[in-house]
């Protein structure tokens, strides 16, 4: 397995939505920013998918579009922006993917039930192994985290420090 770590749509933007979703993306970046170091320990790719909205004014150089600086994303790291709720569907990241040698990607980010989910999904369109992290992922509603990541194959951190050694 060598897998990539993909940091979804959690942008400056989506905390003003409600008080649920700002507590729900604070919660799951603890978590991302836990993936992150360990995959730069491991060597391994950190993808940043950015959502481009132009009607919500949500594209690049505007301060919604960025990413907050409590998540430790680096500009080094593979940016990927978007304009569908799939990571995959008209943009780069299949072939980034491919020419990395990646075979599986650890899915973390905003919004669970809809551009984590559709990536997921995406994912295995590509022939890729989509695993969701647990405790990783954000939405305004709490249910629709743990309906994710039931239908979806999920790891803990814990368990993946263990696979990555």
């Amino acid at each position: 397995m060598k897998p990539a770590l993909l940091v979804i749509d959690v942008q400056k933007q989506f905390f003003d939505e409600s008080p649920e979703t700002a507590r729900s993306l604070n919660a799951a970046i603890e978590y991302i920013n836990a993936a992150i170091a360990l995959f730069r320990a491991k060597n391994l790719p950190v993808i940043c998918v950015q959502d481009v909205d132009e009607e919500d004014k949500r594209v690049p150089g505007a301060p919604s579009f960025d990413v907050p600086e409590s998540v430790k994303v680096l500009p080094s790291d593979l940016h990927i922006h978007k304009t569908y709720g799939n990571s995959f569907n008209k943009t780069p990241l299949a072939g980034a993917l491919r020419e990395l040698g990646v075979d599986t990607v650890i899915l973390t980010g905003y919004c669970a039930e809809y551009c984590v989910l559709s990536t997921y999904r995406g994912a295995q369109d590509h022939d890729f192994t989509p695993i969701v992290l647990r405790g990783s992922l954000a939405s305004g509603v709490a249910e629709n985290i743990a309906f994710v990541e039931r239908i979806g194959d999920v790891i803990s951190y814990g368990a993946l420090r263990r696979v990555l050694g």
